[in-house]
């Protein structure tokens, strides 16, 4: 929805602060805004409207001296207007004006009342509090500057250079400048021991399109990432069933590298089937390869798996912001709820499986969640996960692991989510879709684009420049030449420690093949599973 910056103290000068919030612009590129507060602190805000078109615009005021700026989406806002913020005056209609709201009714206390995906920042005199929603579906970071300034942002541009030392605010916290961090976020199942919960595939279906009903939430133009697989196919099915029922057609979007990319072909056969307006975008290793250094720039980080995505991805966005749409639905996040990247069906032990469950989820915010923010706010377009929806994910990890691993199913992983969805007398989805093998993004949009970006990356690196990594990159060195690569451009647009020290490589356990690639995995294998299914019950 837009970029928010703010730096907490005195003496910083405006017009620095304003160039400094530019440099997301590309996060709100509706309108931009600034306020300087009595005590100096200064809070910016790059616009991308979606929700109240007109009056929403950022920092917004509360009742009394209190501002905030907000980044993200809050589902429940009318909720929150019509019951505990019945007696306050709302300045705008805008979703993200309850927050300072809720600051004035309740202190610090409040960011478990939102459901939603957000950043903000609300500076009350010399007090101030930052948050981070439970997921980290919106990107947040925080520094100190030499004078002990404390700043919040969107992203590392604005404050790379500003801060001595700088780092990612953890989701599910919030900060105040009396009680440092505080973790408000407190799921059961963060303790894998309460994976207690029988299999309810009505409740699974129930709660994910709920799920996906919350975030079709919009004013502006909205559409839906179809890649072919189950994950973004299962949203796409529900959406279009909600547009219809009130005579809309959905529109959905695909990319490969050419018509006969896997993904690409079961996008086309997924969308016939839906009757969504569906468009597709193809692109050269040529262009992709290209644009690594603004990929990287974009995403800030230097994680493999997460360059490989984010090139499609931000081709596909930048495609999309060209049709008017300003928010996206994608399927992030299932893969780590269900266990259905291949190597989880090689977990030692159910107890294993689950543990990685979580803390696949609870890491996301460091790969899959950070590309799909970053690269599609490249282009001005907000990217909504239904998968990570806090009912959905109490409905779904703290299920008996045992339902779902995939070797109680013939190896088929997420059976338990695709069986939700079986329903032969009004089905959702093809079953060629329904019961397709998974393919991360990255290998679906064409198997040459990993292959040839690899081979590219090996010309760009000498033997030597690798042997010498670890004196070069002392910090998590690099240890074949496309990590090398990837290291070596973003060091030169953030060269600080403490913006390596910000990413987290995303390696598979319990494999030979350390490359994070879904075909790395011995049981990876081109097709689908729905010669296997018929033999499984649930």
């Amino acid at each position: 929805m837009s970029g928010l910056l703010a730096v907490i103290g005195k003496g910083k000068d405006p017009q620095l602060v304003k160039e400094l919030s530019k440099r997301m612009s590309h996060r709100g590129p509706d309108e931009n805004d600034l306020q300087i507060m009595e005590n100096g602190s200064i809070i910016s805000h790059e616009s991308l409207s979606i929700i109240d078109l007109k009056s929403g615009k950022q920092p917004i005021q509360g009742t009394k001296k209190a501002w905030m700026v907000h980044d993200g989406e809050i589902y429940n806002y009318q909720e929150l207007k019509d019951t505990v913020l019945k007696e306050h005056s709302f300045r705008t209609k805008s979703d993200s004006e309850v927050i300072v709201h809720l600051y004035e009714e309740f202190g610090n206390d409040f960011c478990n009342m939102l459901d939603g995906d957000f950043a903000f920042v609300v500076v009350d005199g010399d007090n101030y509090i930052a948050g981070r929603d439970p997921i980290g579906v919106k990107p947040l970071y925080y520094g100190l500057d030499e004078r002990g300034r404390i700043y919040f942002s969107s992203e590392m541009k604005p404050i790379a250079d500003q801060c001595k030392t700088f780092s990612t605010f953890p989701p599910g916290h919030y900060y105040t400048p009396k009680k440092g961090f505080v973790k408000y976020y407190k799921p059961e199942y963060e303790d894998y021991e309460n994976a207690v919960e029988d299999l309810n595939l009505d409740l699974i279906k129930d709660t994910f399109t709920e799920a996906v009903r919350k975030r079709l939430m919009s004013e502006a133009p909205l559409g839906v990432l179809l890649s072919g697989g189950l994950d973004s196919s299962l949203i796409a099915a529900i959406a279009s069933r909600i547009f219809a029922e009130s005579g809309k057609k959905l529109q959905t979007f695909s990319i490969g590298l050419d018509a006969d990319a896997p993904d690409a072909k079961a996008a086309r056969n997924a969308a016939e089937f839906l009757g969504t307006e569906h468009q597709e975008v193809h692109f050269s290793i040529e262009d992709g390869i290209g644009l690594l250094e603004k990929i990287i720039y974009h995403i800030e980080t230097y994680d493999i798996i997460s360059v490989r995505a984010s090139v499609p991805m931000y081709l596909l966005s930048k495609a999309i912001a060209e049709k008017g749409i300003k928010a996206i639905l994608s399927g992030e996040g299932a893969d780590e709820i269900f266990g259905g990247h291949m190597y989880f069906r090689n977990a030692p032990s159910t107890e294993e499986f689950q543990k990685e469950t979580i803390e696949r989820v609870q890491k996301l915010f460091t790969a899959d969640l950070l590309r799909a923010d970053k690269s599609t706010m490249a282009n001005g377009i907000e990217t909504r996960v239904p998968f990570l929806d806090t009912a959905f994910l109490d409905a779904t990890i703290r299920i008996k692991p045992q339902e779902k691993q995939p070797k109680a199913y013939d190896g088929i992983e997420k059976y338990i989510l695709r069986k939700a969805f079986d329903t032969p007398e009004n089905p959702y989805l093809p079953n060629d879709i329904l019961w397709r093998q998974k393919e991360q993004f990255s290998d679906g949009v064409g198997y040459n684009w990993i292959d040839e970006l690899i081979e590219h990356c090996s010309s760009q690196v000498t033997d030597e420049q690798l042997a010498g990594a670890n004196v070069e990159f002392s910090y998590n060195s690099p240890t074949t030449k496309e990590a090398y690569l990837y290291r070596s451009i973003f060091h030169k647009y953030y060269p600080q420690i403490s913006a390596a020290q910000t990413v987290r490589k995303w390696i598979p356990k319990w494999q030979e093949n350390q490359d994070p690639s879904g075909r790395a995995n011995a049981a990876h294998k081109e097709g689908n599973f729905e010669t296997a299914k018929s033999g499984v019950a649930v």
